[in-house]
């Protein structure tokens, strides 16, 4: 039997702005201006000769109608989605996606790969070196791992390193006319930056030289590098005296590449987080690699 539907746009436009209570955040959700979302649901109230919203100066309510229109329709979007979800899973069922920053896969991620894949050699993955915002339904990305606070709404966390912050250096610089032996010594040294995109969140230099007791080392002096893996592989080279994170310089810690010339760390304020949708784990790609992660860290 022939279905006589409304256009989906319309629908969507009313799902969106009727869980939110504005049509804002549902033009915001959907990607498209207020206007046509206002354009869509009038184009539904005509469609169906009754009101579904209260319109407001400040806001919009749901009338009857609108109220017993959304419960069906918001069942029926999450059938729907579930159904292409099936659909998209029969090709993708042992590619995972995993979406990370660009320091991490380089300095952790990507060295331990492959003892995932031994351990799990039916799954392929793929790697998205990324730190942007996903959406993990129309990205059709499976987890995400995350350097911030550990707060993202809607979706689940879990820990995976605590980050302390402390110099890291060449061993060469540990010997020579101006060996390493106490924080003073760094004014002889070259000091390698990593400029964070939230200042003043991250341990930097002057952070780390008052709480070594040398306050006055010139903390300001030496480049500046937008990435944390090029300000590691700049000390690696012996070019200067960077902030390591923990996590990031283990590897070159191990293979003696690097030193820490100093033990005192500082504490930063972001940790790293695997971030997933919560149905995620349901699938045994995605559970299989959290698992393998929480113990490889």
């Amino acid at each position: 039997m022939a279905r006589h539907l409304p256009p989906l746009n319309a629908l969507r436009a009313f799902e969106a702005a009727a869980r939110h209570l504005s049509f804002t955040k549902a033009a915001r959700e959907l990607h498209v201006t207020q206007a046509a979302v206002s354009h869509q649901i009038k184009g539904l109230e005509e469609y169906l000769g009754v009101p579904l919203f209260h319109r407001h100066r400040k806001a919009v309510l749901l009338t009857e109608a609108g109220q017993l229109c959304l419960p069906g329709l918001r069942d029926g979007f999450d059938r729907l989605a579930a159904a292409i979800d099936s659909i998209r899973n029969l090709d993708n069922a042992n590619v995972l996606t995993v979406t990370t920053p660009p320091s991490f896969a380089a300095k952790w991620l990507v060295p331990h790969l492959d003892q995932f894949r031994k351990a799990h050699p039916d799954y392929e993955v793929r790697i998205d070196a990324s730190t942007n915002l996903v959406d993990f339904e129309r990205e059709n990305v499976d987890v995400a791992i995350r350097y911030g606070s550990g707060s993202y709404p809607g979706l689940e966390s879990e820990l995976l390193f605590e980050i302390e912050v402390f110099p890291v250096c060449s061993p060469r610089l540990c010997k020579g006319r101006h060996p390493l032996r106490s924080p003073q010594d760094l004014k002889w040294h070259t000091l390698l930056h990593t400029e964070w995109r939230a200042r003043g969140e991250e341990p930097d230099w002057r952070m780390w030289l008052l709480a070594a007791g040398a306050p006055d080392v010139d903390w300001s002096r030496g480049p500046q590098f937008n990435d944390v893996t090029v300000a590691i592989q700049s000390a690696i080279e012996g070019q200067g005296v960077a902030l390591g994170r923990g996590a990031l310089v283990a590897a070159d810690l191990k293979a003696g590449r690097l030193v820490r010339p100093f033990r005192l760390s500082v504490a930063g304020r972001f940790r790293y987080y695997l971030v997933y949708p919560a149905a995620a784990l349901k699938r045994p790609k995605v559970a299989a690699f959290r698992d393998w992660l929480l113990q490889e860290r």
